[in-house]
């Protein structure tokens, strides 16, 4: 697996990823939801993004990771490649990058709050909607990156 800046041509295939990730581990969004947020992934963040991929086998993006200075604000990682330390390695590129990192998490993804928690990310507040203004609530939470190295 090669981690690498993402590049304009790789748009396709990421947003693909953020759709199928979402649509396996999200079962609290309905599909209104989803093409909802789609063209603001999309349209308005990933332009403006640091956004870093991982490359698996015959050049094909497995995940990424979206990053605004040390705040994770996307990480995805193709369903097919779940549980394979994609997600791990991205986080801990973003640490050796960034320094530590702050991510936002739904309230109601507990995968994701278990990943986080195994990687060291404690809860430093919340919020009653998304950055959206959704009635998904947002656990935020930090971490040192000692879980990362």
């Amino acid at each position: 697996m090669q981690l690498r800046r993402a590049h304009d041509e790789d748009l396709a295939r990421v947003i693909e990823i953020w759709n199928d990730a979402v649509r396996a581990t999200h079962d609290f969004l309905t599909d209104a939801d989803i093409r909802f947020y789609l063209p603001i992934v999309r349209d308005q963040y990933l332009p403006f993004a640091e956004v870093w991929v991982a490359e698996g086998d015959a050049d094909r993006l497995t995940g990424f990771v979206g990053l605004t200075n040390a705040k994770v604000d996307a990480l995805f990682v193709d369903p097919a490649a779940h549980r394979q330390g994609i997600g791990r390695a991205l986080l801990a590129h973003a640490y050796g990058l960034k320094g530590p990192l702050a991510v936002d998490v739904n309230e109601e993804n507990h995968p994701a709050r278990a990943f986080y928690a195994r990687l060291g990310f404690r809860e430093v507040g919340r919020s009653a909607t998304d950055a959206a203004g959704k009635p998904h609530p947002l656990i935020h939470l930090a971490s040192d990156g000692e879980g990362l190295v």
